[in-house]
């Protein structure tokens, strides 16, 4: 059983559509979870990123699906439907409502200091 930490305010909910779960498994029994959404009035794709507990700690735009889902790759992240053993291993992903919340490192992905971007390669 999940302990579940709820936004305190309605303000503090992150409305994310997609349910095709990536991971990356920072170290033993903890990892980052990702959802990609489309912002089709933006004709853009937003990452989000968040933990266990369902809360977003960071997220970052991209111009397409592709380029999201390859960045991901690169930066270790792996898609749970693509993965038995993942699948298996996590039965349950982290399930709405997400919330937004801080990260004790800060912005990790976005901020460049844990992504590696195909520029910087």
């Amino acid at each position: 059983m999940r302990a579940f930490i709820y936004p305190k305010l309605k303000k503090d909910i992150v409305e994310i559509h997609s349910r095709d779960y990536w991971v990356k498994i920072v170290e033993f029994l903890q990892q980052n979870w990702a959802l990609i959404d489309p912002e089709y009035d933006k004709q853009q794709v937003r990452v989000f990123f968040f933990h266990d507990g369902a809360g977003v700690f960071d997220e970052m735009t991209f111009s397409t699906m592709k380029e999201a889902e390859i960045g991901l790759r690169r930066n270790g992240f792996k898609r749970l439907s693509d993965d038995k053993e993942l699948r298996e291993f996590f039965r349950i992903p982290p399930e709405p409502p997400f919330w937004r919340t801080n990260h004790p490192n800060g912005l990790i992905y976005s901020s460049g200091k844990f992504w590696r971007d195909a520029s910087k390669l």
